[in-house]
């Protein structure tokens, strides 16, 4: 059997969320400005809304650079990392990295898992491609590096949702620890979900999600006891 890494398999059976609010389908505006990011922009989001107010820095956001707060939405600009940054930084070769991002963070969304509301994507020309910005409604809390202690009762919150993930066959490379968020109502929730794709069935990716984190903890010298969070994979 043929795999498509963009074919979104069913829920499973003891996927443990109630289901998240449906979203309304996308709408596109052409040429429009966005607040703090000048003009010339397609905006894809629900109902062709625009984001509209005073653009400011996010606070204690992490990224590489020029996420806004407008109102309760976030504005994240689409940028490169590793070495490809120094050569590129934001130019990427159509918007369908985007409309793929927000298409799996939709069905994350709408299958209740702890995710932020995601509201669209915009973009634009660029040089010889395009470049991107990422809409999500804003959710109170601080990045998990912000403050590494989560406790028992998160620290099991966080587990599931991985775990939630490897049963579903959803491989996210970009998940680390500055992508996951710690609301101050409770819980977590996990972001950036840009290059995710839907592996082949058994596939190891608790051990992937556990290895990836691991180098992300060590980069941002967190504590050793944070490295322990994620422990052996949960038994089927």
């Amino acid at each position: 059997m043929i795999h498509d890494p963009y074919i979104v398999p069913p829920l499973p059976s003891d996927w443990p969320f109630p289901p998240g609010v449906p979203l309304h389908p996308l709408g596109c505006r052409i040429n429009c400005d966005l607040p703090g990011l000048g003009g010339g922009w397609r905006v894809c989001t629900p109902g062709a809304m625009l984001p509209e107010g005073e653009a400011i820095p996010l606070r204690g956001a992490f990224g590489r650079g020029g996420v806004l707060q407008v109102g309760d939405l976030v504005l994240r600009p689409y940028r490169r990392g590793g070495l490809l940054r120094h050569i590129n930084e934001r130019t990427y070769r159509t918007h369908l990295r985007f409309a793929a991002e927000h298409a799996v963070h939709r069905g994350l969304w709408e299958a209740g898992f702890p995710t932020v509301e995601p509201l669209g994507y915009a973009w634009r020309p660029s040089g010889f491609g395009v470049e991107g910005v990422l809409i999500t409604r804003l959710a109170p809390g601080v990045a998990w590096p912000r403050n590494w202690d989560l406790g028992m009762e998160r620290a099991a919150d966080l587990n599931q949702a991985f775990a939630c993930l490897c049963a579903w066959g959803l491989w996210s490379p970009d998940l680390n620890a500055t992508n996951i968020m710690l609301p101050t109502d409770g819980g977590v929730l996990f972001l950036d979900w840009d290059r995710a794709c839907f592996e082949r069935e058994g596939s190891p990716l608790w051990e992937r999600y556990r290895a990836r984190l691991a180098r992300s903890l060590r980069k941002l010298n967190a504590p050793e006891s944070t490295l322990a969070v994620i422990g052996p994979a949960p038994r089927p």
